[in-house]
């Protein structure tokens, strides 16, 4: 794992594990944020996106998970934190992965 003291620890591309990665996107909530991720990052204020509609707790543990992962990645910005989409690491560990995810039908989050 990676890191600075005010950033989270992401796992190396080398680290990224096929399992816990399929895994994390077969919740339909955090397969909803990788979704909207393929967008361009997230902005997070207190763990709540900007926007957002997720309760505080339930974001914050879907976005740990994410990032725990090694699907996500979490950069501190002044106050926030952006989080973005690790496309090109997870491409370059498993190609293909993504596409065939996020090519599947979207299937309503349960909460």
């Amino acid at each position: 794992m990676s890191g600075t003291p005010r950033d989270m620890p992401h796992p190396d591309v080398a680290d990224l594990v096929l399992t816990d990665v399929l895994f994390t996107l077969s919740d339909p909530s955090r397969l909803d944020i990788v979704r909207r991720l393929t967008e361009g990052p997230l902005e997070v204020a207190a763990c709540r996106p900007v926007g957002g509609e997720i309760p505080k707790s339930t974001l914050s543990h879907h976005l740990k998970t994410l990032r725990e992962a090694g699907v996500v990645r979490n950069t501190p910005h002044g106050r926030q934190r952006f989080i973005s989409l690790r496309h090109e690491d997870l491409d370059s560990r498993f190609p293909g992965l993504l596409t065939a995810v996020l090519d599947r039908p979207r299937v309503e989050p349960r909460d």
